[in-house]
């Protein structure tokens, strides 16, 4: 059997170190290198293909799932994730992922986590582990959307949306386009997916197309047939319609 071509990837240089000394101890295992962050982590990723990755979770800017997020099921390597999660919520690990390891861990804790990955690879079970996988990251992908952040990817960059910055979300399709401040920023996602991740206290689908931060609401005017004009702070006017009114109104005046 090939070595198995491994990526280590965590923002603390002497975490990098600790695993890194432990694995290159191993003769199956070639060590591709490090990344100090998510998007090094990506790039190393894409460029290296490793059968391996060992992940941070808790990473600034970029962390281990967005990582991942931005990855096809092609691209997708067996992963051992390096977490300080508390034990609810390492539920998901234990249930989806191939592995993981809770700082601070012991060098057998480690050991048992290669030979895990080691055994994968050799019955060729990479396929159902990426299933796992992706089936962890869309059961967190609400709670983790709900920190704060919204990642744009266009042109091969990453950027970062501030949920607070963004005044009102438009699905085009299986996108939606984020208007901030009279810009706009277009994610693959669909607007009912988009929905479930946001705080349904600071966002309100006001329209089957449309969601509306709910602090830039300046008015309401009502049209025909019981739609409303709701018109923004900054003057943009967005039909809500009959079928999202009764909801609408029930968030706003404290009823639900």
């Amino acid at each position: 059997m090939e070595r198995i071509r491994t990526l280590v990837v965590d923002d603390e240089p002497l975490a990098r170190q600790g695993i890194r000394h432990f694995l290159e101890k191993d003769p199956e295992l070639e060590i591709l290198g490090e990344a100090g962050d998510g998007v090094e982590a990506l790039e190393r990723i894409r460029a290296d293909h490793p059968d391996l990755v060992f992940l941070d979770v808790q990473m600034p800017e970029m962390n281990g799932f967005e990582v991942l997020e931005c990855l096809s099921p092609e691209e997708l390597p067996l992963v051992v994730f390096v977490t300080a999660y508390d034990q609810y919520a390492l539920n998901a690990f234990q249930v989806h992922a191939l592995d993981y390891l809770l700082k601070p861990y012991e060098d057998e804790r480690l050991q048992e986590a290669v030979d895990r990955a080691k055994s994968t690879l050799r019955q060729k079970n990479g396929t159902q582990s990426t299933r796992r996988l992706i089936e962890m990251l869309d059961s967190t992908k609400a709670d983790r959307a709900r920190v704060g952040r919204i990642m744009v990817r266009s042109g091969g960059r990453i950027t970062f949306v501030r949920v607070e910055d963004v005044d009102w979300i438009e699905a085009q399709g299986d996108y939606i386009c984020l208007h901030t401040q009279g810009k706009k920023h277009l994610v693959r996602e669909k607007i009912s997916e988009m929905e479930a991740q946001l705080s349904p206290e600071h966002f309100l689908r006001i329209h089957r197309s449309t969601m509306i931060n709910v602090s830039r609401i300046k008015e309401m005017q009502p049209l025909f047939h019981g739609e409303y004009s709701v018109v923004l702070q900054d003057g943009t006017r967005l039909t809500m319609s009959r079928s999202f009114r009764d909801k609408v109104f029930d968030r706003l005046t404290g009823t639900q």
